[in-house]
């Protein structure tokens, strides 16, 4: 299992076949207040309810979704009463280990198998936390799926906390991102997520799953002589990509977002190694507010149907225009607080020139006409439904982060009844994903029967960790739409 697999994504919207997702793990359970900004949580997550009410069922959504045969076939065994439940985790001995949804935790302790990448990672993973020496030794004796597990969590068997976690994790997305059938990997710009980047950049070069790709493995570095910079320029030229602001939106067309935790130098090495490998012809950037409410640009925008897209109101072109209200540009010249740029690099054509979008519709209904050749007008959700003020409090609970399973079929949280209601008008039907499966699991409904549909997830615990269903997923493997 896991080796030699198909691996292509060539848009945002293609049916869904195979992607990379982890579940909570105990890591997240030992944040603590002091500390959650640093590890980049925003609040205190009560793990069991996070687990086992909310993610449990997004898991078994992807599952009926992608592999349907094998979750139907066992989903009275795996459905049992919370206490009992242990079928998310691979150290767990009723892991239901599924090809199409794939735990980087069963990679990980496949590859610790081998004695010389065991003995390689520990020293990594080790170097990097500053831990002793001897500590080494004793990881080496560790079962490979208890090592796993320890690499991730950071908590031995005996509960000892060796490592800080890395609750991050759970957000795949920006591990990285499938390109056609190249892999970007990721270049984190906060430490708490740089464990994280060594243990998955461990899986894609040495697992089997990847062997076939190891050469369409795509790593951004910083310059050369970064280290002989002082920090001023260092600051200026660092090269930081997370896989957020990363869409694979048409075969020959990829987006960029320079943000808070994007920069500019890690955009334009992405442009000229797209186009000195032949990815892509088009890369456009997107540079948003570097602010924390936005963080990504899939926090502002992510795409329903090759025609249909939700978008941040405060980001379109009535909100910009709103909000530069009636101040005279000639007295300052200053620019809205959430003013864009968008710019789009064509192979081939002078850098210097790129196409200028004056807005984020613009784009998106160029991407819908143009690249996946729509022949009906592209349509918009707003975050909130465009009604004060909901539009900005939903955005910060993933109004705009949907992940699509197929063209029209998207996965998005409970607590967004606004932007719910700009789905329904816009002709999407919504159902609860606790209903849904309940239909599955009695036959009353197959995944091939849901069309345009916003499938809601309970989020009271995962919105607090800041991100949706779309940041907590790498999709390996998606159908072409045409």
């Amino acid at each position: 299992m896991h080796s030699n697999l198909d691996i292509n994504v060539s848009s945002e919207v293609g049916t869904l076949r195979r992607l990379i997702i982890h579940s909570p793990d105990e890591g997240i359970g030992k944040v603590i207040p002091t500390k959650a900004q640093e590890w980049l949580f925003e609040d205190i997550i009560h793990l069991e309810t996070m687990r086992k009410k909310e993610y449990d069922l997004y898991l078994k959504i992807l599952l009926y979704f992608l592999d349907y045969e094998k979750i139907h076939s066992q989903i009275h065994q795996i459905d049992l009463p919370e206490s009992e439940r242990h079928f998310y985790k691979p150290d767990k001995k009723d892991y239901f280990n599924s090809d199409k949804v794939i735990e980087p935790q069963a990679l990980l302790a496949s590859i610790l198998e081998n004695p010389n990448l065991r003995l390689r990672m520990i020293a990594s993973v080790c170097a990097h936390e500053g831990t002793s020496y001897l500590l080494q030794d004793e990881l080496m004796e560790l079962e490979s799926s208890v090592l796993a597990r320890t690499m991730i969590s950071g908590i031995l068997p005996d509960k000892r906390m060796i490592f800080p976690p890395i609750p991050n994790l759970i957000f795949t997305r920006d591990i990285g991102i499938t390109v056609n059938d190249h892999i970007l990997l990721n270049k984190p710009k906060k430490k708490a997520r740089t464990r994280e980047s060594i243990l998955m950049k461990y899986i894609f070069f040495n697992h089997p799953m990847f062997q076939e790709y190891t050469d369409k493995i795509i790593e951004i570095t910083d310059p050369e002589d970064f280290f002989l910079l002082d920090e001023e320029e260092q600051n200026k030229k660092i090269v930081t990509l997370e896989g957020g602001d990363v869409m694979t939106v048409a075969p020959n067309h990829l987006l960029v977002g320079v943000s808070e935790r994007t920069s500019i130098h890690a955009a334009s090495k992405v442009v000229h190694e797209m186009h000195r490998r032949g990815i892509v012809d088009k890369v456009t950037v997107v540079k948003i507010p570097a602010k924390r409410a936005y963080m990504h640009i899939d926090t502002t925008f992510t795409q329903v149907k090759r025609n249909l897209w939700v978008l941040f109101g405060s980001f379109s072109k009535e909100g910009l225009k709103k909000e530069k209200g009636d101040f005279i540009s000639s007295l300052g010249g200053q620019k809205s607080e959430n003013e864009l740029e968008i710019l789009q690099y064509v192979k081939g054509q002078d850098y210097n020139k790129p196409i200028k979008f004056d807005y984020l519709e613009d784009l998106l209904n160029d991407i819908s006409l143009n690249d996946l050749h729509s022949t009906t007008p592209t349509r918009f959700i707003y975050s909130g439904d465009n009604q004060f003020p909901f539009g900005r409090r939903e955005q910060w609970t993933d109004s705009c982060n949907v992940l699509a399973l197929k063209e029209g079929v998207v996965i998005g949280y409970d607590r967004n009844d606004k932007t719910a209601e700009g789905f329904k008008k816009q002709g999407i039907d919504i159902i609860k994903a606790e209903d849904l499966l309940k239909a599955f699991k009695n036959e009353e409904k197959k995944p091939a029967d849901i069309k345009d549909t916003l499938i809601l997830l309970p989020s009271a615990e995962l919105s607090r960790a800041r991100g949706g269903s779309h940041c907590m997923s790498m999709p390996i493997k998606r159908d072409p739409i045409y």
